[in-house]
């Protein structure tokens, strides 16, 4: 009997960096060196190479998909003889703090916003769909920030329904990280993109499917394509303290900093509350909500510690 590898049966086509790499084939690269350094957070690694390694090729897969959507879009259209509104592409983006996801995002924005046809690219993050942290604090759930249950699902639902429908505008609310809180009363107006980003910890997530069969609405069942930020649990770490120690002489200097008691740790005592922090609130989350939703994603970037993505796994069609 023929044996089978895992590659085999995998949902997954897995590519090292070098094979992903010749997939740019001609797409430009419409980026500036200082507009890449914009672009990168303080912890991150994001060059000019990483941009035309691991970038160009996904935002020339990303082209081709969105052309497809969009010739099946109009195929329904024809069939069921409407004439609806354009139907924006959203593309999520996922995976544990510190694993880069912001940057991923920003980089995406960047390269889309520049095809061509120059499309209409908006980013939201899901830290604004966070309830308020006087929310968090009376059910018991500071700890557990950036937990599914932190999150106002429903609200975040109607905004992505709204995308969908071409509602204008919708309007999404403004996380401060300065301040670790939603900013009352301030909205961000997302107004027809062509093309959508959507970040956060755990947009992938699914939930309990319901026994009687009813239809559940999930984050991710408005999404057309989907990214994992993939690394280590040990690499993770070693990024989340590296930033906190970081941050401790920025974000965490400014006497407005919700976390302002923390600038004038010495490195070890730093390192130390990171630590626990991360394996409190952080590793928790990582194992029980955020891995375990790798496997619906469209592609999965595979970061080493460098910081440099290794491999890329791209799901099968």
């Amino acid at each position: 009997m023929e044996q089978r590898t895992e590659q085999d049966v995998s949902p997954y086509r897995v590519f090292s960096r070098a094979e992903w790499a010749t997939l740019r084939a001609d797409t430009a690269m419409t980026l500036e060196p200082s507009e890449i350094t914009r672009l990168r957070s303080m912890h991150d690694r994001l060059d000019i190479s990483e941009v035309e390694e691991i970038y160009l090729p996904l935002s020339r897969l990303l082209s081709l998909y969105v052309a497809a959507t969009q010739r099946l879009f109009r195929a329904q259209q024809g069939f069921l003889g409407t004439e609806d509104a354009k139907m924006p592409y959203i593309i999520g983006v996922g995976g544990s703090v510190a694993a880069g996801k912001s940057t991923t995002a920003r980089v995406l924005q960047a390269l889309l916003a520049r095809w061509p046809n120059v499309p209409k690219v908006d980013l939201v993050t899901t830290d604004g769909f966070l309830f308020p942290n006087a929310v968090l604090d009376r059910e018991g759930l500071m700890e557990k920030k950036g937990f599914p249950e932190s999150y106002d699902l429903p609200a975040l639902l109607r905004f992505l329904s709204d995308i969908k429908a071409g509602r204008r505008p919708a309007r999404a609310p403004v996380y401060s990280h300065l301040i670790y809180d939603v900013v009352p009363n301030q909205w961000i107006e997302i107004d027809r993109p062509d093309i959508l980003i959507i970040e956060g910890l755990n947009v992938l997530q699914a939930g309990r499917l319901p026994k009687d069969g009813k239809a559940v609405p999930f984050v991710s069942d408005f999404f057309d394509f989907s990214v994992y930020l993939d690394a280590d649990e040990d690499v993770l770490l070693s990024w989340y303290v590296n930033r906190f120690l970081t941050l401790r002489g920025t974000a965490f200097a400014d006497p407005k900093s919700y976390f302002h008691r923390y600038a004038r740790l010495s490195d070890d005592d730093a390192v130390a509350t990171a630590t626990s922090i991360w394996n409190r609130i952080n590793l928790v989350n990582l194992r029980e909500n955020i891995v375990p939703t790798r496997p619906r994603a469209d592609l999965i970037l595979k970061k080493g510690e460098s910081h440099e993505v290794e491999e890329v796994a791209l799901r099968r069609l």
